[in-house]
């Protein structure tokens, strides 16, 4: 599997620097090759185009924050406190990656509509997560029962990204991490009795 390769991580790091730096269409197969101080040719052991880096980017990106998402979330006991838990998460992880948070929130929605059905395929697994808290919170009798799961996955979702997204083209001028009480505090009064 390509993923145990020493030099596929190597690469999927360096991809987010260089597309954050450049934009995902101005980033050359050879600039990340160069980042990554493999020859180009190494590149094209791993990944078949340029997209196939970029969704590859996200998938594991994505699949280690929802890894670690998860463990943290099955800690907490009560639906409001797991939900401050993923917005939180959230936040932090894009706050300590802002090259990956330009790449998630600017260029991944610049891409053609194949590449946004592979992210969004990519993205269901986070998505289930959202819909897991939902539903635990509606259990618990803390959501009303009137709750639409898909409706208020799009809230939580849609509110999120779009506080990420106004950060990154802040320039990352506060503290996003700061904000998730507030957040939270938002969407509960949404979802709330």
């Amino acid at each position: 599997m390509k993923r145990n390769k020493p030099k596929y991580m190597q690469i999927i790091d360096a991809a987010v620097i260089v597309i954050a730096e450049n934009g995902f269409h101005q980033s050359q197969v050879s600039k990340i090759a160069k980042q990554a101080g493999v020859a180009d040719g190494t590149i094209y052991l791993y990944f078949h185009n340029k997209e196939d880096i970029l969704i590859s980017v996200f998938r594991e990106k994505m699949g280690m924050f929802v890894h670690k998402i998860t463990e943290e979330i099955e800690k907490k006991e009560t639906a409001s406190e797991k939900l401050l838990v993923l917005i939180e998460h959230h936040f932090k992880n894009l706050s300590e990656n802002p090259k990956l948070a330009i790449i998630t929130q600017l260029e991944l929605r610049q891409s053609n509509k194949e590449l946004r059905q592979k992210i969004n395929d990519v993205l269901k697994d986070y998505l289930f997560v959202v819909d897991e808290v939902i539903k635990y919170g509606i259990e618990r009798n803390e959501f009303t029962q009137i709750v639409d799961v898909r409706l208020t996955r799009q809230m939580i979702f849609g509110t999120i990204d779009e506080i990420i997204t106004n950060w990154v083209i802040n320039e990352q001028k506060y503290d996003l991490v700061e904000l998730a009480p507030a957040v939270q505090r938002l969407l509960l009064n949404g979802c709330g009795k």
